[in-house]
């Protein structure tokens, strides 16, 4: 098997930690030899927290290069501008329709970019979601990151009951249903 490289990408206290933890929980589950990276900005301050999944039978770097990723998961709109340029040209762009204003915004110093999906639409393939809306629904917002994965899950090949094993032995116990249902009604959707 040719090695696979996610990318989640999103603004300090998203979930993208969490969420490459249940990834590389997969990828053992799944009998893979598995690299994590994170990269930290300023995402105690709101700024940008990258992280690298990488497995396959042998994998020897943990980082993924610039158009190398199969999947990459944003967490919000600007994040998935910002990284883009990693996706393969087939790659899948999953990502959170949703806005943070980073720092520049908020002061005034920058504007947030208008049509952000369409500029991504017109070279890549989006799938784009409000997962904070539908995990509102669920009753509990924090858990939009599981239902952007269960998106991603649609764009990977593991089984819907190796996803809830792991994610059962990954989230905190008294979260584990709210996770699964958060999950499952990303991977339930269509998205667009």
């Amino acid at each position: 098997m040719e090695t696979k490289n996610i990318m989640i990408v999103g603004v300090g206290g998203q979930g993208t930690l969490l969420t490459s933890r249940i990834l590389g929980g997969l990828a053992v589950l799944g009998g893979y030899d598995v690299k994590l990276s994170e990269v930290h900005g300023m995402a105690q301050r709101g700024g940008s927290v990258v992280t690298f999944v990488r497995y396959g039978e042998k994998v020897a770097e943990p980082i993924v290069e610039e158009g190398q990723a199969d999947v990459l998961i944003a967490f919000e709109r600007l994040e998935a501008l910002r990284y883009a340029h990693f996706l393969k040209p087939d790659g899948a762009l999953v990502v959170n329709d949703w806005r943070i204003d980073p720092m520049p915004v908020v002061i005034g110093a920058a504007e947030y970019p208008e049509d952000i999906l369409e500029h991504l639409r017109k070279e890549y393939k989006v799938y784009a979601v409000n997962a904070t809306e539908e995990a509102k629904k669920l009753g509990n917002a924090r858990t939009f990151n599981l239902v952007v994965l269960g998106i991603a899950a649609q764009h990977m090949d593991f089984t819907k009951e190796q996803w809830y094993e792991v994610i059962e032995h990954t989230v905190p116990p008294k979260t584990i249903e709210i996770n699964k249902q958060a999950f499952e009604a990303g991977y339930n959707l269509k998205s667009e």
